[in-house]
C-alpha cells in the first residue's frame, strides 16, 4: 500500500460501505462471509483500517467486485464529489485545529451518510460557481469565522505586541512614529525600506508595499499616509518577529492561496494594530468616552490624532477591545465604498455574536440609503472635504432589533469620486444601556431602516432608489399558496 494512506484508507472505505449497502448485506452477514470481525469491518468503512491483500481478495469476492477494482481509487459518480475533497489540497490547507476539529472525525462523519454529504459538496461547489466563487474566498470566509469565533481578540497576539513594546522603549510614547518602526525594521532584521520603486511601476502603483523577501527590501508607495505608513510597517516587523512564513508580499494582497496565508496576515496586523494602539490605552479612551452624556463628532478624530492611526484601524481595533474588556458582544465592523453616482459596495465585514444586519448581498439589490454609513460617503462625495463622523440610532422594519451605528467618512485619496465609510454598531440591549450614557441624548438621530430596497415595505421612503421587487414577487407567491389552500379546502 502507498505510504500517503490517509485519502486512499478513506476511499476504500466509502467504496467497501457503498457496495455492502448495494447488496443489502448488514455487517453481521458480511462478518460471516469473509470471517472478518464486525469490529474491524467498521473500522475499514471508517477509513481507519486497511486490509492486507489476502483479506481483500476475501472481501472483494464477497463483495461481488474483483481486487483491482476494489483497491483502485475510481469510484461510482455520485461519490465523485466526495473523494474529489478527499484528495484536494483542501484538508492539507485548512488548519482544523483552529477551529477545534479533526480531520478523522469529519472524514467519520462523512462515512456515515456520503450520498447525504455528496449531494450537499455539490450544492456548494454549484452556489460557487455561480456566485464565481473560488478555493480562496472559502479561505477568507473561513479566516472571517474564526475571528468571529474568538470574538476578534487573541491575548497572545496582544502579549507579543505588549513584550516587543517593553524591549523597544523608543515606542512606548504614542503615537508611534513611522521612522522608528523602520528603524527597529533594518536593526532587528536587516530589511530597509524604498518609497521609490512601487510608484514607478504603472500596473503596481495602486498597491500600498510589496515586500522583496531576497533583497529583505520593504517597498512602500509614496502617497500614502503617516499613519498608513506606520500600520504597514509595523505589520512587516509582525511577519518577523511573529516568524510567519506563509504570507502575502503585497498590500492589498491578492486573493489568498492558502488558509494559512490568511491566517498569518491577520496575525501579523493585528499585531501592528496592537503596537501602535495598545491595549491598556485603548481600555482607557473607550471608559471616557462611555461617561460622555452626549455624542461628540470630535472624539474619534482626536482618537485618530493620539494614535497617528486611519479611520479603519481604530475602528476594527474597537472590535478587539470591546468584547473582552467590556463584554459588549452583539456589535459588528463594516467598510464600504461608493461613489457620488450612489454605486456602493460593502468590502468588509465581521460579525461577533451573531450574524447582525446589514450583511452583504451579492444579488445585485440596492443597500439601504437610510444607513448612516452611505449618508456619509454621500456627504463626503458631493458636500464636504476630509474626514467626518456620525452616529444613528437604526431600527430594523417588521423586527424589534435597534442598533447604535456610529460612522467614520473620507474621501478616497486614490479616486475623489469615491468616498469610504467604516462602521461599528451595537446591538441596542439592557447592558449597554448600562454602560453607555449617551444612549440617552434625544439629539441622536433614529431612523427606520431595511437592508436593501428591493426587500423594503416602507412606502413614503425619499431615499428609495429601486422598487420593492422581492416584496411584490413574495406577495404573488404568497397570493398562490393562499388560492392553493382554498381550493384545496373547497375539495
Amino acid at each position: 500500500m502507498p505510504k500517503d494512506t490517509t485519502g486512499i484508507k478513506h476511499i476504500l472505505g466509502l467504496k467497501v460501505r457503498d457496495l455492502r449497502l448495494g447488496l443489502k448485506l448488514s455487517f453481521q452477514e458480511l462478518s460471516q462471509m469473509t470471517g472478518l470481525s464486525i469490529s474491524y469491518l467498521n473500522e475499514i468503512e471508517k477509513g481507519k483500517k486497511y486490509p492486507k491483500g489476502d483479506k481483500m481478495i476475501v472481501l472483494a469476492e464477497a463483495l461481488g467486485t474483483n481486487y483491482d477494482d476494489l483497491v483502485s481509487l475510481k469510484v461510482p459518480k455520485k461519490l465523485e464529489a466526495v473523494v474529489n475533497l478527499l484528495q484536494s489540497n483542501f484538508f492539507r490547507e485548512f488548519p482544523l485545529d483552529a477551529f477545534g476539529l479533526e480531520l478523522n472525525k469529519i472524514v467519520e462523519l462523512i462515512s456515515s451518510a456520503p450520498e447525504k454529504f455528496n449531494a450537499f459538496i455539490t450544492t456548494v461547489l454549484q452556489i460557487a460557481r455561480n456566485y464565481e466563487m473560488g478555493q480562496e474566498h472559502f479561505f477568507l470566509a473561513a479566516l472571517r469565522a474564526y475571528q468571529e469565533l474568538n470574538d476578534n481578540y487573541f491575548p497572545e497576539t496582544e502579549q507579543q505586541a505588549a513584550e516587543f513594546r517593553a524591549a523597544h522603549p523608543e515606542l512606548l510614547q504614542l503615537p508611534v512614529r513611522a521612522e522608528k518602526l523602520a528603524a527597529i525594521l533594518s536593526n532587528d532584521h536587516g530589511i530597509r525600506m524604498d518609497r521609490l520603486s512601487l510608484s514607478k511601476i504603472a500596473p503596481l502603483s495602486h498597491l500600498r508595499s510589496y515586500y522583496k523577501s531576497k533583497r529583505k527590501e520593504l517597498s512602500i508607495n509614496r502617497g500614502l499616509t503617516p499613519a498608513q505608513e506606520s500600520f504597514l510597517i509595523g505589520r512587516e516587523i509582525g511577519f518577523q518577529y511573529l516568524g510567519k512564513k506563509a504570507r502575502p508580499f503585497e498590500t492589498p494582497p491578492l486573493l489568498p492561496s492558502t488558509f494559512e496565508e490568511s491566517l498569518h496576515n491577520q496575525e501579523a496586523s493585528y499585531f501592528s494594530a496592537a503596537l501602535l494602539m495598545p491595549e491598556s490605552e485603548m481600555i482607557a479612551d473607550i471608559k471616557r468616552f462611555e461617561e460622555l452624556p452626549s455624542w461628540q463628532p470630535d472624539f474619534f478624530a482626536e482618537l485618530m490624532e493620539k494614535y497617528r492611526a486611519t479611520p479603519e484601524m481604530l475602528m476594527q481595533r474597537l472590535t478587539n477591545i470591546l468584547p473582552h474588556h467590556f463584554q459588549i458582544n452583539n456589535l459588528f465592523f463594516f467598510r464600504f465604498v461608493g461613489q457620488s453616482t450612489g454605486d456602493f459596495e460593502l468590502t468588509k465585514e465581521l460579525h461577533l455574536s451573531k450574524f447582525h444586519n446589514p450583511h452583504a448581498n451579492e444579488l445585485n439589490e440596492h443597500y439601504c440609503r437610510r444607513w448612516i454609513s452611505l449618508d456619509l460617503i454621500r456627504r463626503v462625495t458631493v458636500e464636504e472635504e476630509g474626514l467626518i463622523s456620525g452616529i444613528q440610532i437604526s431600527k430594523y422594519l417588521n423586527t424589534s432589533a435597534q442598533y447604535l451605528i456610529i460612522s467614520l467618512a473620507w474621501p478616497n485619496v486614490s479616486d475623489k469620486r469615491q468616498g469610504i465609510s467604516v462602521s461599528i454598531g451595537f446591538q441596542i440591549d439592557q447592558k449597554l444601556k448600562r454602560r453607555l450614557k449617551m444612549l440617552s441624548d434625544p439629539d441622536i438621530p433614529v431612523k427606520m431602516v431595511h437592508t436593501t430596497c428591493e426587500r423594503c415595505t416602507i412606502t413614503d421612503c425619499n431615499e428609495r432608489v429601486a422598487p420593492p421587487e422581492v416584496v411584490r414577487r413574495d406577495e404573488r407567491e404568497q397570493a398562490v399558496r393562499n388560492a392553493l389552500l382554498s381550493l384545496k379546502e373547497s375539495e
